[in-house]
């Protein structure tokens, strides 16, 4: 079974670098963020057509989540998670899909930092992280993927100590990604590639792509259960290379 992450950066006006690499790539789940699309616009009846049932969570213009199964139906559980301190805000989406249970979140961005957007960042980190606690507890197959916007380690940046004053690379955030590690959750991409940066995103400026001036900020985060099945993964970095991309690559994994 394969899974992937994909920050699409706006649904609509990303469907066809979406469909293409849907195509090419055939996952068999995959967990969508930032749509920035409100619910009655997101494009299901083109993905169904593509061969993927869809459940969604949108928003306006911000935000917004979703998964996708090829050739059958997520079975939705639930829309943002209790205790979400911003409940407002379509960051949330989880369905089981081929017997495991698959969160896909988009973590808020949290800058400029310092400041009450950064505060607001670690409050939903804390609510999360409390979330997938009782996830852990039941003993049940769960993959919790998607764009956290946390730099885990300068490890995970293209130049150690660059973008200081940015929220994904503060030592609280890190410490909050760190926590739910800590807890039992298996970082899939850097279990399977310890010694290579693999990175998400690229910036749109500064011919960064080109330039590989990249970070890793979309993850994958396995339950054990998932974790002993753990086959291989990777990034599709050609996929952020295509005209008119998103600003991140999706990334996967094989159980």
């Amino acid at each position: 079974m394969k899974i992937a992450t994909y920050n699409v950066n706006g649904v609509n006006g990303r469907l066809p670098t979406l469909l293409a690499w849907l195509a090419e790539a055939r996952p068999d789940a995959v967990c969508l963020q930032e749509l920035k699309a409100p619910d009655d616009r997101f494009p299901a009846a083109a993905l169904e057509k593509a061969g993927y049932g869809a459940v969604w969570h949108g928003q306006s213009r911000w935000n917004g989540v979703a998964l996708l199964a090829r050739g059958r139906e997520p079975v939705l559980t639930r829309k943002g998670f209790p205790g979400d301190p911003t409940p407002e805000a379509s960051r949330y989406i989880e369905a089981a899909v081929g017997g495991v249970l698959i969160g896909c979140l988009y973590a808020p961005n949290g800058n400029p930092w310092p400041g009450p957007r950064f505060d607001a960042k670690l409050a939903w980190l804390a609510a999360f992280g409390a979330y997938a606690a009782g996830l852990l507890a039941h003993g049940v197959p769960v993959v919790l993927a998607g764009d956290y916007n946390v730099v885990p380690t300068p490890f995970d940046l293209y130049r150690p100590g660059a973008i200081a004053d940015n929220a994904l690379v503060q030592p609280e955030a890190r410490a909050a990604y760190a926590a739910l590690v800590a807890r039992g959750w298996n970082d899939a991409l850097r279990h399977l590639y310890p010694d290579k940066p693999m990175f998400t995103f690229w910036d749109y400026f500064r011919d960064a792509f080109a330039r590989d001036r990249g970070m890793r900020i979309d993850h994958l985060l396995l339950s054990p259960a998932v974790a002993a099945r753990l086959a291989g993964g990777g990034v599709d970095r050609e996929a952020r290379g295509a005209a008119g991309s998103s600003d991140h690559a999706p990334a996967w994994i094989v159980i």
